[in-house]
Parts: C-alpha cells; structure tokens; sequence
C-alpha cells in the first residue's frame, strides 16, 4: 500500500462552516466542512457523532460492498473477530470491581468489544442478527448494572469504559428494541459520578500523580455521555477541561515539551514517555478518541494549541519505530503531598507496541486537512494496517483500551 504524503498546510485558522458530513448516496464522496476549536457545544447534537459520522458509515458500506481495499481488508478483520459474532452471549453484572479484591471488569469490557463490533457489522452491512446482538447487550447491562468499584483503578473502568459502552449506544441510537433510555440513565448514574469526581478530586491525590490516561480516559466519557444525552454542560466540561484543566490530560500538560528535529518535523514529548511505551500509545487513542468526538460535533481539537496533539502524535510514533527523539526530564509531584519525582530518559519498555489507534489521527491530519505526517503515516502502514480491535491484540485490558478498526471506519 502507497503511502499519499501531501504538502504541509496550515489549517489552524479554520473557520467554523457546520459540522454534518452528507449522508447522502454514495457518501464515499462526501465533503467534510471543517469545524473550528468553538467555545461552547453545539446548538444541536450531531448523530452519530462519535467516533463515527454518517459519512464514515456509509462510506465504509458503499467501499465493502464494492469489495474495495483497504475498507476490505478492515472488514474482514472484524468479521474474523469472535467478539462480532451475532451468537455472541452478554454477561451482565450488577457490580464491577476493577483494582482490589474480586476483579471482574474483564467481563465488561469483552461485552463493550462485542456490542461495539456488532454495531459495526449492523451499520456496514444491515445484518439485522448482528443488530440484535448489540442492542441485547446494551439492554442487558442497562438493566443489571449499579457499581463500578474497586481501588483508584475503578476510576479507569469508569473512563475507558465509559467511552467506549457510548460508542456502541451511539450507533444503535433509533433501532428497534434498544432501551436508550435505560442506557442513558446507566451512563449518567453509575458512570458519570466518578468521571466527574476523578476530574474534580483526583481520588484527593496531588494534581500531577496520575499520569494523563487517566484524565483523558475520564474526559472521553464525560464528552461521550454528553452527546449521547445531549446534554451541552457535559459536552462543555470535556472541551474547557482538554484546553485548561489542571492535571496531566490537559493539551498542555499532556505535552510539556515540543521539539522540531533534523529534517524539520514539529514534535511533542508525552507526559508518559518517560513511563512506558504502552501507556504512551494508549494516550494516542484516549486523546484521539476525544478529538475525533469533537470533530463530528464542529468543534476542532486536533488543531487546538497549533496542533500540539499532532506534535506528540508524531514524537511517539517517530519513537516507536526505532528512531531516536529528544527528551527533557519529566519532574511531578506525586501522592497526597506532591513528592517530587523525575524522569531523566525515555523509557523504553514496550517500545513499538501495536495498538490499533494510528488509522484515526493518519486519516485526519494526512487525507482530511493535508498535512506532512510523516511518522504517523509509518507507523499506521508499515506496522499497524489493517487495524483490529478488541480480542486481537490480546486478552489482558490493554488490549481493549481502544476500540480499533480504523482502517474500516476511517480510509479515505
């Protein structure tokens, strides 16, 4: 596959032209007006708008149909996946421990996977039996749930899970059977709460002792609860937390320090960098999963701050291919008293890890808006695409921390 590299642009001026993609025909030609970084939600909610757009879903459909790569191959890897079967059994329950004693999250998040991946195949192809398993398992949890629990890291289950459960409901907004109510009041009742107080009290921790994941993940589904109930004050407390909130998810804090290299590439280091290399492409997602949000409701994130998001997107994909790439020591505060601790390298641990969140920021800042990407686009072609999701990239959690095929929902 040939990689398009266009020339640079600049698009951080964009000017705000609406926000809906047409649904209209064959969508694969759809025209995207650009959104700009608003100030406030929109007057009216775009649905879907999510991480998918009507544009996005109908254009995967039209190129499946067609049998046109590389929309194919992204759709046979999630027709592979056991997790999108139509025979695909939910296992609701009442309590979530994750973090402490009795663990069981990894039931909700081989669920999500299952809905998310059966609305995938719904939207794609219209296979009402796989419309019925998502909508089976929606209703299921809505029905069952009333606790996420655990240590500190039921704030994690809160927010990746969170955003990820919304992802689904978004898609089968409108279908018969599905309870929207019902998943509505879940999302607002059992997972909202503790978004909302992570992003408030940080567990009454020092404001740097969490690393950024563990904002982003929680802004993630702040915003996605926001749009999937239409609710603007949501909505808002995601987008003025990602430009100004005070821990380590903000823009700023999630990108301390920017850099340009050799051949004249805008880079960013990434508060996790000095961590690992897992939990720094984890970060890729999280944030791109809240930009690719904002996006579909006109508002543009990714361009937010002269695209500092890009910067550290380039930076960890530069690193995680082998290249070499500047680095600052990394000094916060940690526990309840701010003890202070440092990094002084990069770290190295699980360097070139697959995760399948590149297909997101290539197609938007390479194909939609014409950037240089240079890195991204390696990373995304040389060693990610197709992408996968859930239940391919192993059984632990990291594995279903994103939601994946990208190559599917975002080629253009």
């Amino acid at each position: 596959m040939s990689r398009r590299v266009p020339p640079q642009s600049d698009t951080s001026g964009l000017s705000r032209r609406g926000v809906l993609k047409s649904a209209a025909a064959l969508a694969v030609a759809a025209s995207v007006t650009a959104p700009t970084v608003a100030d406030a939600a929109p007057a009216t909610f775009t649905h879907p708008g999510m991480l998918h757009n009507a544009g996005d879903i109908n254009r995967a459909k039209v190129r499946v149909a067609a049998g046109t790569d590389p929309w194919l191959s992204g759709w046979n890897r999630l027709t592979a996946n056991s997790h999108s079967a139509s025979t695909w059994t939910p296992n609701p329950q009442a309590t979530i421990i994750r973090g402490g004693t009795g663990e069981n999250y990894g039931i909700l998040y081989n669920d999500i996977a299952a809905a998310y991946q059966n609305a995938l195949r719904w939207k794609v192809a219209g296979t009402a039996a796989n419309g019925d398993t998502a909508v089976k398992i929606l209703n299921a949890w809505s029905a069952t749930l009333t606790t996420l629990t655990g240590n500190a890291d039921r704030f994690l289950a809160a927010g990746i899970y969170g955003w990820e459960f919304c992802q689904a409901a978004e898609l089968m907004r409108g279908y018969a059977g599905f309870d929207l109510a019902a998943f509505q009041d879940m999302m607002v009742n059992v997972f909202y709460p503790l978004n909302n107080s992570f992003l408030t009290n940080h567990n009454d921790a020092c404001i740097t002792n969490y690393w950024a994941n563990w904002d982003l993940c929680n802004m993630a589904s702040v915003m996605a609860i926001g749009i999937l109930t239409d609710n603007a004050a949501k909505y808002d407390q995601a987008v003025t937390y990602f430009k100004s909130g005070a821990g380590n998810g903000s823009l700023a804090h999630a990108v301390p320090y920017l850099y340009t290299d050799s051949d004249g590439y805008a880079l960013g280091q990434w508060q996790e960098s000095g961590r690992d290399q897992g939990h720094t492409v984890m970060g890729m997602g999280q944030m791109g999963a809240i930009c690719e949000m904002a996006w579909n409701q006109g508002d543009d994130l990714y361009s937010y701050d002269s695209r500092r998001f890009m910067k550290a997107a380039q930076y960890v994909a530069k690193y995680n291919l082998g290249q070499d790439v500047p680095y600052t020591t990394y000094t916060w505060g940690t526990g309840q008293s701010c003890a202070q601790s440092s990094q002084t390298v990069i770290s190295d641990a699980s360097r070139g890890q697959i995760r399948p969140v590149w297909a997101m920021l290539h197609f938007h800042y390479n194909r939609r808006i014409g950037l240089d990407d240079k890195y991204i686009s390696a990373m995304y072609y040389d060693l990610v695409a197709p992408e996968g999701g859930g239940g391919d990239y192993g059984s632990t959690s990291g594995g279903y921390d994103q939601l994946g095929f990208g190559t599917l929902m975002y080629a253009k």
